[in-house]
Parts: C-alpha cells; structure tokens; sequence
C-alpha cells in the first residue's frame, strides 16, 4: 500500500520551513482507495516567493488546523503504507520534523518518483513535475497546490508501476539502506505477497518448510526478515525459496494458526515456538486450613494442573503479575508463595493483608476474593463463539469454546443467513486446545475488542 502525499511549505531555513497545504492519496497499487487534504496553520508567515508561487498567503491559512490537530488522520492514513511523492526526501524530512515537534516518530520508507522516473523514462528534458507529467500527457491542475501536485503523482506512479518490468520500485521499497541489495529471488517472492493479516510459511528447493511466522501484514514481514543482518536472517535468505501464505482476516486467529503450526510441524529457524513459549503456569489449591492459595509452577505436560488459572512466558513475569493481584485483591503474599514466613506476611504490618496468613480472616471471606480474581481471569463464558473480522468485507471469523476448551475456528459469509450457534459450530476446524491456546486467546480478549462473543451457555 502507498501513501501518495505532497506537501506545500512556508519556505525558510532548513528545517525550520511549517506546513501550509498537505494532500495524501492512499493507494493499492491499482485505485485510490482513501484520500486527505487540508491547509494548515503552519503558525508562522510564509515567505513572499511561495505566496507569489502557490498562491496561499497568511490570510487563507488564519482558521485553518494547526499540525497537532491533523497529525492523527496524517498517521491513519499513511500507517503500513510507503510514502511516495516527486522529491520524496523533501517531503519526508518536513513530515519527520513536524511530528518530532510533537514527541513523535515518525518513519517510513519512501519512494522518490523523481529517482524512478530518471530511471526508468530516461533522457526527457526535465524531470521537475510540472514538465515531466506534461511531456508524459498526464493532466495536471492547480500545479504547485498540494492536491493538485499529488493527483498528479499518483497518475504518474501508476505509469511507472506499468514501466517497472525490471521491480526497480520493489527493490526501492524492500532497500531500507541504499547501499543494501537483495537478490532477484527475494524480490520475486515479495512481489507475490499480500499486505494482509495472516501466517506465511518459507520453504527450501524441497518444499520443506523452514520458518512460520504472522503477520498484520505479511509482505511488510517478509520485507523485515529479507532485509534484517542478523545471523538467523541472513540464513533465511540463503535457503528460502518460497513463501506462502494463508490469509486469517484478523490476529488472534493468526496467532492461534501460528502457534499449532510451529508447534506440529517444528521449522528449524522457529528455534523459540518449537517448545512451549508460555514457561510458567498460575495454579490455585486449597492448604490444610481451607484457604484457596495460587502459587507458580512450571507449565509442563507432566507438571500439568487441572487448576491452572493463565500462563507466562516466563517466571519473572508470572512472579511480578502474582504481587500485583496479591495487592489488588488484598490477598496474603504467604499463601499466594510470593514469601516464606512462619507467622504473619510482609502486607499483614501494611494492614493490606486481613490476617489469612494466621487463620485470623475468615476462610469464606479469604476464598471469595481469590475467586472473584480467577472468575476475572478465566474466559468470559465456558461456552462462547468469538465472532470479528474475516479475510474479506463480507466474512466473518468465528473461535468456538466449549466446556472452557477452544475447539477451533472458521469462517462464514454474511451474504447467507447464518443466525444459530449449531450452524457455525458446523464450519469449525478443529484445532489442538493447550496453555498456549488458552493463555492466547485470554490475553487477546483482555487487551482488544472482538466483534461479538455469543454465550451458548
């Protein structure tokens, strides 16, 4: 996906020029598929030559937006896209030091249409935009006014994609430093990539595959991996020679996918996933006075526990989340393992502690506080549907649970008429239920917003 931008300035000293007109065509490659333009207040005169060249002047600029209250739609629109424009550092330094200003980074490969088009339609007069898309019969309106400048650089983006036989553009984009070159195979392979969210697979001459990973989008992945230096990439690239794909429409699906994959088929550079990556476990029991304790242990298939409440990836990380429920629940470090003590517990002398730690609190009272954290811990229903975006406009995803295990996912479409839970339970493919599965899809549904969960309970 491109971002097509120009972008008119006040003039002046480097890096110190403000904004005063910016216009963005999104780009597919094939249509304009969303657009953004707007003056703005750059809160500063703009110097006489640009008045007398663009025609904006200080007057039509006095209600206009300042930057801040534009920066948001800028970054909506350009996010996972290449910035292209006519003189493409000009425009992404002016970009980069208006959101630094703000505390914000702001980074994107880019493509200068200027450098494709030397290349690519060499030995013309000029390559200045206004002369190069009139010798190339590409109407041009409202010349040196930003959206007039950008419409005309998406049509002359569009003629140079056609020119580009030899993936001059492609090796432009996946060359994050200019002196880095990839090889004709790696180039191929990207260019048959999509930009959407799903797992890829890298294969040797052999067809056995190598590396599973995901992706929000895939072909920005792939660009990562062939382009990093370190050790594990730099073999990826001498052994790959094909990458395919299977599209989920959205990332707990993808993460899921991700997670079986590497785990059944075991690719030689998945060093981390081959094993289970959620290393520890939170488990509750009940001790000899009655008292519902969690502790940690070691998440094994032979240390397996029917009371595992989540796992971690590690024990640092399981230890720092346990003081961290110990104290919004009022629990007692003592009987969550978190200290060794004979009598009391460190949050006892806090009065954070009701005294469990002693037989001093009511074991009802205790026990109702560690179940309210693990009810707030575990899925929201022991029998659910999570329903949310699919590959396309018109699908749907869906991960059934039931009895609190996930039994797998699917799709459907919305042009037919699929209302009862029998119905879409019906398309699911099954899937391997583990902590891994589990601690995913807890996590997920913790941090982000799925569509709909239909309770079948």
């Amino acid at each position: 996906m491109y971002a097509i931008l120009d972008i008119e300035t006040t003039g002046g000293k480097y890096n110190e020029e403000g904004i005063t007109e910016i216009a963005i065509y999104k780009f597919d490659g094939h249509e304009i598929v969303d657009q953004f333009s707007s003056l703005v207040n750059p809160e500063k005169n703009i110097q006489p030559f640009v008045v007398n060249l663009t025609g904006i002047n200080n007057k039509m600029l006095y209600n206009a937006p300042k930057f801040y209250e534009v920066a948001k739609r800028i970054i909506e629109i350009t996010e996972d896209c290449i910035l292209v424009a006519h003189n493409a550092q000009f425009d992404n330094r002016i970009l980069t030091t208006e959101f630094a200003r703000l505390g914000y980074s702001f980074e994107k490969e880019i493509v200068c249409t200027v450098e494709l088009s030397k290349k690519l339609l060499p030995d013309l007069p000029s390559y200045s935009l206004g002369k190069l898309v009139r010798s190339l019969g590409i109407p041009i309106a409202d010349r040196h006014r930003a959206q007039g400048d950008a419409k005309a650089t998406v049509e002359l983006f569009k003629l140079l994609l056609e020119k580009d036989i030899k993936k001059e553009i492609i090796s432009s984009i996946v060359r994050k430093d200019p002196k880095k070159q990839l090889e004709p195979k790696l180039l191929d392979i990207i260019n048959t990539l999509p930009t959407t969210t799903g797992v890829y697979y890298m294969h040797r001459k052999n067809g056995k595959i190598i590396y599973v990973g995901k992706s929000k989008n895939i072909r920005k992945r792939i660009i990562q991996h062939f382009t990093n230096d370190n050790k594990k990439s730099k073999k990826i690239q001498l052994e790959v020679v094909s990458v395919s794909y299977e599209e989920t429409g959205n990332d707990l699906i993808a993460l899921l996918k991700e997670s079986q994959e590497i785990k059944t088929l075991k690719p030689i550079f998945n060093h981390a996933l081959k094993r289970n990556i959620f290393q520890s476990q939170l488990y509750s029991f009940y001790d000899d006075n009655g008292y519902l304790n969690l502790k940690i242990g070691k998440n094994t298939e032979q240390n397996s526990n029917d009371n595992v409440i989540t796992t971690f990836s590690n024990y640092q990380q399981a230890k720092n989340f346990l003081y961290k429920i110990t104290d919004e629940f009022q629990l007692c470090q003592k009987l969550n393992h978190l200290e060794k003590s004979e009598s009391t517990c460190f949050n006892y002398g806090l009065k954070t502690c009701n005294g469990a730690c002693i037989n001093k609190e009511k074991v009802s009272e205790y026990n109702l506080r560690v179940q309210k954290y693990i009810e707030k811990s575990s899925y929201q229903f022991n029998h659910m549907l999570i329903i949310d975006k699919g590959r396309f406009l018109e699908e749907r995803s869906v991960i059934l649970i039931e009895n609190g295990i996930y039994k797998g996912y699917g799709f459907y479409n919305l042009n037919f008429q699929i209302n009862t839970p029998e119905v879409l339970k019906s398309i699911i493919n099954p899937m391997e239920n583990n902590r891994d599965t589990q601690h995913i899809i807890q996590s997920y549904l913790r941090k982000y917003k799925v569509q709909k969960i239909i309770n079948l309970e």
